[in-house]
């Protein structure tokens, strides 16, 4: 996968840099205003995808797109919301807020990978994407685990499961009787076993089941806080740059 950056704050477009290696993409380059932007484009090969800021120190970085047909297929990387609408009309993949969140950035790279088989029809507006958030394709997901309890395995129905929650390099199953079960797996792994419908990652740390949220209440920083029917361990806050989706898969 070969990718660039354009980022006017270069320190900004450094750690994005070394981020973005550590997830094994190669950035062919960084970028750092419009018009040294649409001068590489006319000159290079486009790349696969753009990591690309919003405001740059010569303009939005719409105006490249008013100059050049780019091809890329974009993440957008910016301290600025009120955006969004206008760039996923473009070929966009995700919409990042900074400063950006490392599980964040993983999951928007993980996105463009899944959209790979369509690359031929590359340019992917708001309504692709909250397809693709809404309405997966069906298949089977995972309706138990088990679990070592002493000398024993226990069975844990899906269904039965308030939260999945990491602690201390662990990851638990919190269910309806009030018990906190260990799994051998990881919240990674979780998301391709877990049912969209039912399951929603809503930060590093959590996943809830839907149909045992008791309230979703206003939390600091714009973020919600889920109340759960029995789970009272620990806060479930979903984190800001999940709120948006989070409200669309309540939908």
């Amino acid at each position: 996968m070969k990718a660039i950056i354009i980022e006017d704050e270069k320190p900004a477009a450094r750690r994005l840099g070394r981020l973005l290696a550590e997830f094994g993409v190669s950035v062919a380059t960084m970028l750092h205003s419009v018009e040294e932007s649409i001068v590489w484009f006319q000159e290079n090969e486009h790349p696969d995808l753009i990591f690309l800021d919003i405001q740059l120190s010569d303009g939005l970085s719409f105006e490249i797109f008013d100059v050049i047909q780019v091809k890329s297929a974009i993440i957008f990387t910016t301290a600025f919301d009120e955006y969004a609408l206008q760039a996923f009309k473009l070929n966009s993949i995700d919409y990042l807020l900074k400063p950006i969140d490392d599980e964040e950035l993983e999951i928007a790279i993980k996105k463009f990978k899944e959209l790979q088989p369509k690359k031929e029809q590359i340019s992917v507006d708001f309504e692709d994407i909250k397809k693709l958030l809404i309405n997966p394709l069906e298949r089977e997901y995972k309706k138990r685990f088990t679990t070592k309890v002493g000398q024993h395995l226990k069975i844990i129905n899906a269904d039965e499961v308030e939260c999945f929650y990491s602690e201390n390099k662990g990851t638990y199953a919190a269910t309806t009787d009030g018990r906190n079960y260990l799994l051998d797996t990881t919240l990674e792994n979780l998301e391709e076993e877990l049912s969209p419908k039912i399951f929603f990652r809503i930060s590093r740390k959590f996943y809830v089941n839907i149909n045992h949220i008791k309230d979703i209440v206003s939390y600091t920083n714009s973020r919600l806080q889920i109340k759960l029917n029995t789970f009272k361990e620990q806060e479930i806050i979903v984190s800001r740059e999940r709120v948006k989706d989070f409200k669309l898969w309540l939908e």
